[in-house]
């Protein structure tokens, strides 16, 4: 029995996982990911014998072979704010909420949206079942066509979560990789814009990029 049992109903055959990364970092953006298996126990069968797992416990070669194994390459064909398809097996999507956003209506919000917009992209699908969120809340007006539940540390819990979670890891730690080059001196490919000892003291001594985000604590301390 998958943990996913516990959520769908028996004349239900499709689920959805969505996660989100880099809520703590001091830049870049909230990426999150929503995947949708449209044969559900088929699905959860390959994302098992894939060795899918919350991203926090594979390193990055495991969660690279992962994407490879399902045809995910973020420079082909993944564009933000599209979906794309997993070899069969359903579908997945990206979105990112900006700096400035974030800024704007802080960063739980900015979370909150990100994932429910990355459902959104694949509500053209036409495809309906449960949707399964990673954490305690609910994004604002969950689609009425779909049975949502929170699930609370669901990364470790969820396949599908776990898989929205690796997609949206890499194709965040891919886009600091590149906001690395653009902006040197701060480490970005390294830490990924987290609140490392070196990151901080970069802040310091450079000041904030376009891309810091400037109403959190280590760098609203040096505009």
């Amino acid at each position: 029995m998958f943990f996913e049992d516990e959520f769908i109903l028996k004349t239900d055959t499709a689920i959805a996982g969505t996660d989100e990364v880099g809520r703590g970092p001091l830049a870049g953006p909230v990426v999150a990911a929503t995947v949708i298996l449209t044969d559900y126990k088929a699905g959860l069968e390959a994302l098992l014998d894939l060795k899918v797992d919350d991203s926090k416990k594979l390193n990055q070669k495991k969660r690279k072979a992962i994407l490879t194994e399902l045809g995910i390459d973020f420079n082909i064909g993944c564009k933000i704010g599209l979906g794309g398809s997993l070899k069969g097996l359903g579908y997945f999507s990206i979105t990112e909420i900006q700096p400035d956003e974030i800024d704007r209506i802080n960063i739980l919000q900015a979370s909150l949206k990100a994932m429910r917009e990355s459902l959104s992209i694949l509500e053209s699908k036409k495809i309906i079942g449960s949707w399964l969120v990673d954490g305690n809340k609910l994004p604002h007006n969950p689609p009425k066509e779909w049975r949502c539940h929170t699930v609370v540390k669901g990364d470790s819990k969820s396949l599908v979560i776990a898989l929205a979670s690796i997609i949206a890891k890499e194709y965040r730690d891919d886009l600091m990789e590149d906001m690395g080059k653009k902006y040197p001196g701060y480490g970005l490919e390294k830490h990924a814009g987290y609140p490392t000892k070196q990151h901080r003291e970069a802040i310091a001594k450079l000041g904030p990029t376009p891309i810091h985000r400037r109403s959190f604590k280590g760098v609203k301390e040096f505009l």
